[in-house]
């Protein structure tokens, strides 16, 4: 008895700490923006690796507003809002799989070169964005406006 307590013990401590371990790698991915006369400024060197990069910014209401930028297959640098029209209150926005971003509520996929273009349904919701030199502006009017498909993230 005495022993099975004690596994059951280890097993949940072991839980526990896989739990906190993934959630903090996943935490490590969304990299912290403070706008800069109501623009954020993302270098374009960093984001143009056909990868998702995904950021989190404070909306004027408070609400911490996830979004991701990716340069497509056609070589254009898109962005979204880590969230959509009809799954946005399960919180759990996009991950990337090869050239697709995938809804990580309803596994609805989304070519990367499709990302702005389409809006609406399960879409990633668009975010403009214009390339300025060597960075990608982002206006926090736009973030502000937008707020509301975060209001649910964890």
């Amino acid at each position: 008895m005495k022993q099975r307590m004690t596994i059951s013990i280890m097993v949940v401590i072991a839980s526990i700490f896989f739990a906190a371990g993934s959630f903090a790698a996943w935490g490590a991915g969304i990299r912290s923006l403070s706008p800069e006369k109501g623009l954020l400024l993302i270098p374009v060197a960093d984001i143009n690796d056909g990868k998702a990069h995904f950021f989190k910014v404070r909306a004027d209401d408070g609400i911490i507003v996830t979004f991701f930028t990716l340069k497509s297959s056609d070589g254009t640098i898109r962005s979204a809002i880590d969230a959509c029209d009809v799954c946005y209150r399960s919180g759990k926005g996009y991950s990337q799989a090869g050239d697709y971003m995938v809804c990580q509520n309803c596994g609805m996929k989304f070519r990367s070169d499709r990302i702005n273009e389409v809006s609406g349904g399960c879409n990633p919701a668009p975010l403009p964005r214009k390339i300025e030199g060597d960075r990608l502006v982002i206006d926090m009017k736009d973030i502000n406006g937008m707020s509301w498909y975060c209001k649910y993230k964890k």
